[in-house]
């Protein structure tokens, strides 16, 4: 379980169904103690899945004291981190077999982040329309409680997993690499991970995506880059999203890509609106150059030449 924020795993689950998580318990001593849970997965049959199944679902973030109100408190700072560095370092290995799976197949996935409300579900529903006849798309949705979202997905004909974290603030590799084990992935396509809106631990937990978008809706504050400089440093694009809306706010465009871009200097921006259709094609000319490079780097390691099998032999063999 979370040390400060207080997301547990226990409640998991994808698509209705119960998730397996190992969770450890911290004591005020610092020493933990693991308790698993197991339950069905509900695997396809047939689907690939490559992962361990011993992945606590505990972690912790980095803070100088452990406040009263947490789920071990009175465990000093260098504990603390320790167990960060450790949940996370598994969280990691995750990424890399999820990364790995999906380079393979030439699927370029994405991590949509952002506050909630600001308009990722809407923003995804009219990609996926646009993209209709041009581009494969498939969808993780993360929440913690309903189908609502990716039921709205599948209204476009779109494949989507829902998973529920309950308590969790955020989705994780191990969780992802589970979806991804229920979905009909096809090579060449584009995967769309619509985290849980937070953001803070989204930030700090790869799922194995290719990058993170986060979007910024200017119904919020302009200063959120400089807020919440975590997420905004992890991502390579921030979509300014509901900019239909600008004539009626006070937001300022300019000031709120200076703040991202004092960040993360390299921030790539496109503004946009779902609703009127407003950098709409920027935005989808993005995806598919991505999609686009994916799908090539695919081809490439394939038809990348292979050493003879005397050599590996000769290179395998212990030197005499």
């Amino acid at each position: 379980m979370c040390t400060t924020c207080g997301c547990g795993p226990d409640e998991v689950m994808i698509d209705g169904e119960h998730s397996h998580h190992e969770h450890e318990h911290v004591h005020a001593d610092g020493t933990t103690h693991s308790h698993a849970h197991q339950h069905d997965h509900g695997h396809v049959a047939g689907a690939a899945h490559e992962h361990v199944h011993e992945d606590p679902q505990a972690h912790s973030h980095r803070h100088s004291y452990a406040p009263a109100h947490a789920h071990a408190p009175g465990v000093g700072t260098r504990r603390m981190v320790q167990i960060e560095q450790d949940i996370l370092s598994k969280n990691n290995a995750y990424a890399a077999q999820n990364r790995q799976r999906l380079a393979d197949r030439g699927i370029f996935a994405l991590n949509l982040v952002s506050s909630p409300g600001s308009g990722k579900t809407t923003l995804l529903v009219k990609t996926i329309e646009l993209l209709k006849g041009r581009q494969r798309v498939a969808v993780i949705e993360g929440d913690q409680q309903t189908s609502q979202d990716a039921e709205r997905i599948r209204a476009t004909g779109a494949p989507a997993i829902q998973i529920n974290t309950g308590k969790g603030c955020h989705l994780d590799a191990h969780m992802v690499g589970h979806a991804m084990g229920k979905l009909e992935l096809p090579d060449d396509s584009l995967l769309m991970i619509e985290n849980v809106g937070n953001l803070v631990c989204p930030a700090a937990f790869d799922l194995g995506e290719a990058h993170k978008v986060v979007i910024l809706s200017v119904t919020e504050g302009e200063d959120k880059p400089i807020k919440y400089p975590d997420m905004f440093r992890a991502a390579t694009l921030m979509l300014m999203n509901k900019c239909d809306l600008l004539p009626h706010l006070t937001f300022s465009v300019p000031r709120a890509i200076e703040f991202a871009r004092r960040v993360n200097p390299g921030i790539e921006v496109i503004e946009v609106s779902a609703t009127t259709g407003e950098g709409m094609d920027a935005w989808l000319a993005w995806l598919e150059r991505g999609a686009s490079a994916a799908a090539e780097r695919k081809r490439a390691a394939v038809e990348a030449p292979k050493p003879p099998i005397a050599e590996l032999e000769a290179h395998l063999s212990p030197a005499s």
